[in-house]
């Protein structure tokens, strides 16, 4: 029987880049400790903005190939932070970008943000019974910050979760799952405010970025996880910098397409929402309080086992 890694962490996301910048150095630190790291990326960012001027041509409005550009990026991202096990929900291609929330992308045919949850959280839970993770990362139900991508990416996760658990739900794609823990993505206010100040003193970009630009913040006390990842600030630098149609780093800064200053930060912050936090507040560990000393089989049987029970929200954060 194959035995599968001990750890096995899943991240869904709605474009390339997303993911190196929220969870670069997450994804660099358990890849190092050899966990199993998979990265669901949900649409290709076609309709992104380019920084840099010799690639403007990629656009949505020009040549419309920056979709296929950045699985290039992508690619060399994933290098960096040593995660060999990336992929496009329901292949490369099959929803496209939304574009920003208002805008006429959103009522395309094929976007994400007009895909059916249910019929989208199929290409998950297929995923979800195949790497049987542990820890399931991904945004909030605002999708960190309101854009329609990143609010169905919630969607389609939150879905997959419950359905990849459950025995009668499409048995040919495996035997059923249960997630253990689910964090969502977050970054502390007092953290972000003073990374900001730092980017305003130093200013290596024409402006700065303001606290609501940037995904996912809350108050400090909803935050139950606090992953330190300064071992590898390096590689989640190097990620970040090659999405380089989006990304501008410099030094201990990056600036999107806004060329707004924003704090390159190496310790990455969550929330979890459901199963049972670690013994020690605010964890250190997305794995914190699961038994996972010995690798699972990848058997043939139908199996809902939990590393440790799947409790609300309330229960594992009060």
């Amino acid at each position: 029987m194959t035995a599968i890694p001990g750890r096995r962490l899943l991240l869904v996301h709605a474009h390339p880049d997303d993911e190196s910048i929220g969870n670069g150095a997450t994804m660099a630190r358990y890849a190092a400790e050899g966990a199993s790291v998979t990265l669901v990326t949900c649409t290709l960012g076609e309709g992104g903005e380019v920084v840099v001027p010799e690639l403007a041509h990629l656009t949505a409005d020009r040549d419309d190939t920056l979709g296929p550009y950045r699985i290039g990026e992508l690619t060399s991202a994933m290098r960096e932070v040593g995660v060999a096990d990336f992929r496009f929900l329901g292949g490369p291609g099959r929803y496209r970008d939304s574009g920003m929330m208002g805008v006429p992308d959103n009522q395309a045919p094929g976007c994400f943000w007009q895909a059916d949850p249910d019929e989208a959280a199929g290409h998950l839970v297929e995923v979800v019974r195949e790497v049987r993770p542990q820890v399931l990362v991904t945004y909030d139900e605002n999708g960190g910050y309101g854009h329609p991508d990143h609010i169905q990416a919630h969607r389609v996760a939150m879905r997959a979760y419950e359905l990849a658990a459950d025995p009668a739900y499409r048995p040919e794609l495996g035997p059923a799952w249960r997630i253990a823990k689910v964090y969502f993505n977050r970054m502390p206010r007092s953290v972000i405010d003073e990374g900001l100040r730092e980017a305003a003193a130093r200013a290596p970009f024409p402006g700065v970025a303001e606290a609501g630009d940037v995904p996912g913040v809350v108050d400090d006390h909803q935050i139950t996880t606090v992953l330190d990842g300064r071992a590898h600030a390096g590689r989640k630098a190097a990620a970040m910098a090659a999405h380089a149609t989006q990304i501008t780093v410099d030094g201990d800064f990056f600036a999107l397409s806004n060329n707004l200053s924003q704090p390159l930060l190496a310790t990455e912050y969550y929330q979890l929402v459901r199963g049972q936090a670690g013994p020690v507040s605010p964890e250190t560990d997305l794995f914190a309080g699961l038994d996972t000393a010995a690798p699972a089989p990848a058997g043939t049987g139908a199996d809902t086992r939990q590393d440790t029970p799947a409790d609300t929200a309330e229960e594992a954060t009060r």
